[in-house]
């Protein structure tokens, strides 16, 4: 197998500087200047009708004047990461041409399903997967249901666990460790139990496997969205902000458009490597933790286009409103930019 750059090998001093996201700080100095004068160019309009005094002309001054600072910072690190650094960011591990020696098809799939009270849907998603060719098991895990989703899974086929610890992550984390307690488990697929994503998919994500430790799916094509699915413009739009946040973030290592898809196919060993990085505390912003984590590692990780459809039932997610989804958006850009609760950098 060709080498990969994981979770375990130690970057010296110098490695870690040079990867370090000065692009990414040097946009956020760039906005925060530009943002500043021009509330310096709205305080000179207001001073100007209200005929205001020479102070605050002084004070207009000073606002534009210091606006200069931050883009002037932001514009120096913007150019030392894409002059200096890029070239030694783009030589990351990547196998172009497939990872031959490493090949797992046709290896058995095992897909896990986060579920919270969805009874409704579990059922039809649990066959769904289980009807695919590759798919040897389903493994539901429901984080404290208070319906019959368990009940249903287990009734359509499903091996299924519950997890008493609350929230989106423990969820998650769970679904990785009862993968990883299948010995024969060498493809994990992680995905929701509500039938917004469907088992064809997997498909698409083995024909990408070769080039990758992770396949991420992302909803970003547009053709391949249901006109009515719970992702609305303000979230889609949003979701691929944060998305291009974390490519520059980790500049020449990959191209992102998705952060909050549930739906993505890991190899065993790439997983075994990053579970201990995971804190499963982190909550509805986990899946955007787990690829700042996986990239931040050295694992390598490629995008798919996947269908979205309409869930069944009520979203219980960051996707159940604007004002959720905004909150959550930002602990994302939280997390990228100052790091996440329990990170060991």
């Amino acid at each position: 197998m060709q080498e990969t750059h994981g979770a375990s090998r130690q970057l010296s001093r110098t490695q870690r500087a040079m990867s370090a996201p000065f692009l990414l700080w040097g946009g956020l100095f760039l906005i925060s200047g530009f943002a500043l004068y021009w509330i310096g160019i709205l305080i000179s309009l207001v001073r100007i009708v209200l005929q205001l005094g020479p102070a605050a002309y002084d004070w207009n001054q000073k606002v534009i004047w210091y606006s200069g600072f931050p883009t002037t910072l932001g514009v120096i690190l913007c150019a030392v990461d894409l002059i200096f650094m890029l070239g030694r960011k783009r030589r990351s591990a990547r196998w172009v041409e497939g990872n031959e020696a490493g090949e797992l098809q046709p290896s058995p799939v095992t897909v896990v399903l986060t579920a919270y009270n969805d009874e409704n849907a579990i059922g039809a998603a649990v066959k769904d997967f289980l009807q695919h060719a590759f798919v040897k098991r389903v493994i539901v895990v429901s984080n404290n249901s208070s319906d019959l989703t368990m009940e249903r899974a287990a009734e359509a086929g499903a091996i299924v666990y519950n997890e008493t610890k609350p929230g989106y992550g423990q969820c998650v984390y769970r679904c990785y460790q009862e993968a990883l307690n299948c010995p024969d488990a060498e493809i994990i697929v992680l995905c929701e139990g509500d039938c917004t994503f469907r088992a064809r998919d997997i498909d698409k994500f083995l024909s990408y496997l070769p080039h990758a430790e992770i396949v991420n799916g992302t909803r970003i094509v547009e053709q391949l969205r249901a006109y009515d699915t719970q992702l609305n413009t303000f979230m889609y739009y949003g979701n691929f902000f944060v998305g291009k946040l974390l490519e520059i973030k980790h500049l020449g290592h990959g191209t992102f458009t998705d952060v909050g898809t549930t739906y993505k196919m890991l190899r065993r060993d790439a997983l075994e490597r990053l579970l201990p990085y995971l804190n499963p505390k982190v909550n509805l912003e986990f899946n955007a933790y787990f690829l700042d984590t996986a990239l931040r590692t050295g694992t390598i990780v490629v995008e798919c286009p996947i269908t979205f459809h309409p869930r069944v039932g009520v979203s219980k997610g960051g996707n159940v409103n604007t004002r959720r989804a905004a909150a959550v958006g930002l602990r994302m850009m939280k997390g990228i930019f100052f790091g996440w609760p329990g990170d060991a950098h």
